[in-house]
């Protein structure tokens, strides 16, 4: 069902916004309108312009409380708004500082490995890295060079050069390596190098031992650093946990002022009378229900003045649509919100898809084992998960169930049950001027039907909580188009049960008299409504329009009721199918493939099952909704500061 709204007008001195938002608002849904836009009659009005002042607050409690173990703290609700500032004041305050020292560790972390990336390609050379940066009469470069060019190095070395390598760690790409020259050849060795492309790499002249004693110093060190950024993670995390149950129901506390506050936005100001005060005023919508409890709470309270617009649609738009009904046709609601939420003048679909949708889902996949496991597998998929679409596989299961009993069919097996009712692929029956037909499309068409008319006469409710006097008596989901329709029904069954049909006056009059109401539509509605419009077209484009539009409605009934021979059309299909799965596991044979059995069902349910849901979800959308739903209605959005109770 649709919740009935209101619109309501708030207001009070400004600086009690927040107390009526904290006290009031807090406890009741409410969708606020920006109320310089809804109000734009009223003169003298002002926005807020103030900074939110909780905002960085509320951002430093939501990234500490991130820190803090899941389920570590009750959250403690008792502190002031002073006392909830002052303590992300100074919970903030220490954490500054542990993560200031935390970055100087990185740093240092950071500078220590770029050191041991340098200096590892060097491991394997066996020389005192101090003395060899002091030596008097002797240079040593370190550094790499390219594969290629360290052979040419090699034949130059050997020959004429006065210098000597020594190879370090050797890759795909390059040798590491250093080379020792005298100062006097310094300069023409420095020279040859360089032509063949050696990269001279810095190393830092502090480093005592080898480049593997160096390396292991640095990795100490490195070690060392970690460890100090580990005490101080501790240290954060203590203190996060030392303040854990204060600092999440400061959290709590500062969404709920920073909500109150953003209220604001939706708020206008005015200024009244001689010592011009001022005043906030607050708008929007809230269900019947809340508005006369709201009204309730508020009577004593001297501050706060309400005023409850009745009629406020019907010069302001329309209202925000809230669903509410029974839980357990709450997960239907899912395809509503698929298809779109009603207007507030429109019936609400849910239960009606809930009980059809199940309904045929059931008549198209009856079997007692399958419908007990989707009625398991979602039942518990939705209890844990809350997921819609698994509380409605649940329902389906059902009713799968049911008609299984009705079908005798249990995993597909047809010996171990007796069929309440009829077999599927086997059940006929004969029919005037058609002949032999299977039961079950018959009896499909025969229900399609009904949901016609059913779907009709919504389609008249709807249109006179409009007041659409064209749809209520004259269109082809009117009552013009129930008449006829119901009555083509009726001639019909007649027929094909051997009864006598009405005769031809009767068939004129309730054939022929609505497919003229049908034609001549838009010039009756005029008449009733008095309304002294001219056919723009002309008469023989009218008629012409007119047959046509005819034509279509002729069609759009034949096309809607066949629509539904698919129900039978699946139901026959699945025992099939499974009659093709137990074929296949050797299960005629009396020695079945339990394996293949299981497989097969498992397939059946997953794919079929899918099929089936979406060719229900068609009948639902194109030969139902299209008839009496429109689906034009906006969700309602209410002020979420709702208190809870820890």
């Amino acid at each position: 069902m649709i919740v009935k709204m209101k619109f309501l007008s708030i207001s009070g001195p400004r600086i009690d916004i927040d107390r009526v938002c904290d006290v009031y608002l807090s406890k009741y849904e409410m969708q606020l309108e920006n109320a310089l836009t809804e109000l734009k009659t009223t003169n003298n009005l002002l926005p807020f312009a103030e900074m939110n002042p909780y905002k960085e607050p509320l951002a430093r409690a939501e990234q500490f409380t991130a820190l803090l173990p899941e389920g570590s703290a009750r959250m403690d609700v008792s502190m002031t708004e002073q006392e909830i500032l002052d303590l992300i004041r100074d919970v903030n305050h220490d954490y500054i500082q542990l993560q200031e020292q935390r970055e100087m560790q990185k740093k240092k972390q950071e500078v220590l490995r770029e050191k041991l990336n340098v200096l590892e390609p060097f491991l394997p050379l066996e020389l005192d890295l101090y003395k060899a940066m002091r030596y008097k009469y002797m240079k040593v470069r370190f550094g790499r060079i390219s594969v290629d060019y360290y052979k040419r190095l090699e034949k130059y070395l050997f020959e004429d050069l006065d210098a000597v390598f020594q190879e370090g760690i050797r890759n795909e790409n390059y040798v590491y390596g250093c080379y020792f020259v005298s100062n006097i050849d310094a300069s023409k060795v420095d020279s040859v190098f360089n032509s063949l492309h050696f990269e001279r790499i810095a190393l830092s002249s502090d480093y005592m031992g080898t480049p593997a004693q160096a390396c292991e110093s640095l990795r100490s060190d490195m070690e060392e650093t970690e460890g100090e950024i580990a005490k101080i993670d501790e240290r954060i995390e203590e203190l996060m946990t030392r303040q854990g149950s204060r600092l999440l129901g400061a959290r709590k506390r500062l969404e709920e002022l920073s909500n109150n506050f953003d209220v604001r936005k939706m708020a206008a100001r005015v200024k009244e009378g001689d010592a011009k005060e001022d005043y906030y005023i607050l708008c929007g919508w809230m269900g019947e229900d809340d508005v006369a409890s709201f009204l309730e709470d508020i009577k004593k309270d001297p501050r706060v003045f309400v005023v409850v617009e009745e009629d406020r649609e019907k010069f302001f738009g329309d209202p925000p649509t809230k669903l509410k009904n029974p839980r357990f046709f709450k997960p239907f609601e899912m395809f509503i919100r698929m298809y779109g939420l009603p207007a507030h003048n429109e019936m609400d679909p849910t239960m009606f898809v809930a009980l059809t949708y199940t309904f045929i889902f059931g008549a198209m996949f009856g079997d007692v084992g399958q419908g007990l496991c989707l009625f398991i597998g979602g039942g518990l998929l939705y209890l844990i998960k809350k997921i819609n679409l698994a509380g409605i596989i649940s329902v389906a299961g059902i009713f799968s169930t049911i008609f299984g009993f009705l079908f005798g069919s249990v995993f597909g097996f047809e010996d171990v049950l007796p069929a309440l009712w009829l077999r599927p692929v086997e059940a006929m029956t004969k029919l005037p001027f058609i002949g032999q037909l299977n039961t079950v499309f018959i009896v499909a068409v025969a229900f399609g039907m009904g949901l016609n008319i059913l779907v009709i006469i919504f389609q008249i409710v709807n249109a006179v909580r409009n007041h659409d006097t064209e749809n209520i008596w004259f269109s082809n989901n009117g009552v013009a188009g129930l008449v006829f329709y119901g009555f083509l029904v009726l001639t019909v069954v007649l027929y094909m049960t051997g009864h006598k049909v009405p005769g031809n006056i009767m068939m004129a009059i309730f054939l022929g008299i609505p497919i003229l109401l049908f034609l001549f539509k838009e010039p009756l509605t005029n008449l009733v409504e008095r309304n002294h419009r001219k056919i723009q077209e002309g008469k023989g484009m009218f008629l012409v329009q007119g047959f046509f539009e005819l034509f279509e409605t002729m069609l759009s009934y034949f096309s809607n009721t066949l629509s539904y021979v698919r129900i039978g059309a699946f139901a026959v299909s699945h025992a099939a199918i499974m009659e093709v799965v137990l074929m296949l596991s050797g299960a005629h044979s009396g020695d079945p493939n339990w394996l293949g059995v299981v497989v097969g069902n498992a397939i059946v349910c997953l794919l079929e099952g899918l099929i089936v849901g979406i060719q229900v979800l068609r009948l639902e959308y194109y030969e139902m909704f299209s008839r009496f739903y429109k689906g034009s209605g906006r969700e309602f959005h209410p002020f979420q500061n709702h208190h809870t109770e820890v």
